[in-house]
């Protein structure tokens, strides 16, 4: 990666020889070298929101910045970068997007993530320590900004324009107003689930911004609850994946002496589960944890996961997640232990499941979804 500052080489994490997707894009590399070009002053408080694997935290690393990410991913990709660069530790401030914000704020990048509605989050977070003087540069693939995009920028924080687009990327230019009378932040929100979903049918679900389907009940979860298993005599449960929690929360319901753990790499995502988890009153134990899938949990010690991995790493679609999900519940399970997974059908998770576990079983499917059952032997 060419930078005004020199040459770096970041990878993703975890670092894999074999994955052929990079650590930065165009979008990166047009605002360091805008940074550069137009001598943007790199003093007082320096503060890069959704840096993905932190090629910019690092490039910037000389101004001690402070990078906010959702992604516990991203932030353990920012350490390896750090670290594989030369930097000394404590030089880029790690926060999450559930920590609060610095109370000042004088330049502001921002890396327009997927997700409109983190971004909106993380707009109204960030607004109180924006001030008149406060230099606001937004950048990403020409592809992920659209009006809307700018329309958060220009109601939260004040008028805002583009630039012209290079390499199909493009920079977002903000001037604050102060006087802007901003509308109330709209996250986290909650609603009641609908009938039909078993043990969990009218319970509420609490989302903050960024979790997938934040607004309503996505269809695949909906058929993964219809088909959950009963959980009798299981002590151990993963949700891996969790999002909002909304499927380890069932079967905590349904079986109040498992303990189950709710795990993502999402900061937002383990929020919501625990929000939701403390919102239905669910008795016996659970635990939350933000981390990269089934690393950390001991070998043989869980009698049953449940997941829905994703096939999008950001804008590239991958397997890359999911196998290394199936891999780590595999390693986790005790024998005779199970994995149950849904995912769209065309994803082929079977020929997965039986190359990992030697078998598979559907347990249900309709035009767009099934659900599968691998056993440990």
């Amino acid at each position: 990666m060419t930078t005004p500052w020199g040459e770096l080489a970041p990878t993703r994490f975890p670092e894999d020889p074999r994955d052929r997707l990079r650590a930065w894009d165009a979008s990166d590399e047009y605002l360091l070298r805008h940074l550069a070009e137009q001598e943007i002053p790199l003093s007082g408080t320096v503060v890069v929101v959704g840096d993905r694997w932190g090629a910019l935290a690092t490039a910037l690393a000389a101004h001690r910045p402070t990078q906010i990410t959702d992604s516990y991913l991203a932030q353990e990709a920012t350490r390896a970068n750090l670290a594989r660069a030369g930097v000394e530790a404590g030089a880029v401030r790690l926060l999450t997007t559930q920590d609060p914000p610095p109370a000042r704020v004088d330049l502001l990048l921002i890396r327009v993530p997927k997700s409109l509605a983190l971004l909106e989050d993380q707009l109204h977070r960030l607004a109180p320590a924006v001030h008149e003087g406060t230099v606001i540069v937004g950048t990403g693939m020409v592809k992920e900004i659209h009006t809307s995009t700018l329309q958060l920028f220009e109601r939260i924080l004040g008028p805002t324009r583009t630039s012209l687009a290079e390499k199909k990327a493009r920079l977002i230019f903000c001037t604050p107003d102060p006087s802007l009378r901003r509308p109330a932040n709209p996250w986290p929100y909650s609603y009641a689930l609908p009938d039909g979903v078993g043990v969990v049918s009218g319970r509420t679900v609490v989302n903050h911004a960024g979790v997938f389907c934040a607004d309503r009940l996505d269809i695949g979860t909906r058929f993964f609850l219809g088909h959950l298993p009963d959980g009798k005599g299981v002590r151990r449960v993963v949700d891996l994946g969790c999002g909002n929690g909304v499927v380890g929360t069932a079967v905590a319901l349904a079986n109040p002496e498992a303990e189950v753990l709710f795990v993502d790499e999402s900061f937002q995502a383990v929020a919501s589960a625990e929000a939701t988890y403390r919102a239905n009153g669910v008795p016996g134990h659970a635990e939350f944890r933000v981390g990269d899938g089934m690393a950390g949990v001991p070998a043989g010690s869980v009698d049953l996961v449940l997941n829905n991995p994703p096939f999008h790493s950001h804008q590239a679609t991958t397997d890359a997640t999911a196998w290394r999900m199936f891999s780590g519940a595999r390693r986790a399970l005790r024998p005779g232990g199970e994995l149950w997974v849904i995912g769209n059908r065309h994803l082929g998770y079977h020929l997965k499941l039986r190359r990992l576990f030697g078998n598979s079983q559907l347990v249900a499917s309709d035009p767009k979804f099934v659900v599968l059952r691998a056993v440990k032997r």
